[in-house]
């Protein structure tokens, strides 16, 4: 099978393109090298995958629709994981406008050629941000998510929508997944886990913006890997969402502990404000996914920032 991977130079995209061509699979990968943070840590990602059989790259932006009419009409595409966006809820409200032109309208033009193409199933990277400040927990995918509280948020929740609009429309197959805070190697340089263990290195102070109560629902990489590819392989979705986390929420202190035990070193913390944006917790239910495809997180927290410092420790 041939799968396109919007932003498979990234984070996740790299190592979702690594476990299809483990596969044997084709795999064709976009990415525009975004300079949200430096493009050289992509090409890394993207030197270790181009020389394996059954890969292609493109560069270029998804906002360009010729982008895709390219992929489709040179390729006969089986699916499409689209990972690409702006990513991150402090940096969107600074943003708004930049934010809604790459993940509105960049999925927007996904979706046109993919109904030109009748390229027949999307899976979409949602993210736990479109629950907002809810105190139900944990976040079901029957809860209300009618009040997101960032513009990443609401750019999230629009583009599960217009996934809606394309299946109703044109019977596109569609999975929306709702990821709950990914880490591991290779993880984006701006997210907590990898941000601290490089202060860590330089001694320098760790900012926690609130008193460090807040709680997330951490997913190692290769379990939301693993959800994506179980969702690929369902015979038929239509149209629904799916939760992929960790299903174990910590407080951010706890993280902090956790990554202090991995890296053998301690973290001096600076306490700043709370920020705009940020919700006080995530917590995942994923009985959803576990019925219907047999999601199930394997990888606890202190496993998996073991796992994440000892590629930190090992990097070239």
């Amino acid at each position: 099978m041939t799968f396109l991977i919007t932003g498979g130079a990234g984070f996740i995209g790299s190592h979702l393109c690594e476990q299809l061509l483990d596969e044997g699979q084709q795999v064709i990968a976009i990415d525009n090298f975004d300079p949200f943070y430096d493009p050289a840590v992509k090409r890394k990602n993207l030197a270790a995958l181009s020389p394996r059989p059954g890969f292609r790259f493109v560069e270029g932006d998804i906002r360009q629709r010729a982008v895709f009419d390219a992929v489709f009409s040179q390729n006969t595409v089986d699916a499409v994981v689209h990972l690409a966006a702006k990513a991150g809820v402090r940096p969107s409200i600074l943003q708004p406008s930049e934010y809604l032109d790459v993940n509105v309208n960049g999925t927007l033009q996904l979706l046109e050629a993919m109904r030109m193409a009748g390229v027949p199933r999307l899976v979409f990277a949602s993210s736990s941000s479109v629950y907002g400040n809810q105190e139900k927990t944990p976040f079901s995918e029957t809860d209300d998510v009618s009040n997101p509280i960032s513009p990443y948020a609401a750019t999230k929740r629009a583009g599960e929508l217009l996934a809606y609009t394309y299946h109703h429309l044109y019977g596109l197959d569609v999975a929306c997944l709702r990821l709950f805070t990914v880490y591991g190697p290779r993880q984006r340089p701006d997210l907590a886990i990898h941000k601290f263990a490089h202060l860590a290195l330089e001694n320098k102070p760790i900012p926690l913006f609130g008193d460090g109560s807040t709680r997330r629902d951490y997913t190692f990489v290769a379990d939301t890997v693993r959800g994506i590819r179980q969702v690929l392989d369902l015979p038929k979705i239509g149209y629904d969402i799916f939760n992929l986390g960790g299903g174990t929420p910590v407080t951010l202190l706890e993280m902090v502990q956790a990554l202090e035990n991995a890296l053998g070193r301690r973290l001096e913390i600076q306490f700043l404000p709370k920020q705009p944006g940020d919700v006080e917790q995530t917590f995942a239910d994923v009985a959803k996914a576990r019925t219907q495809f047999g999601y199930a997180p394997a990888v606890g927290l202190e496993a998996g920032v073991k796992l994440f410092a000892e590629w930190f420790y090992g990097r070239k």
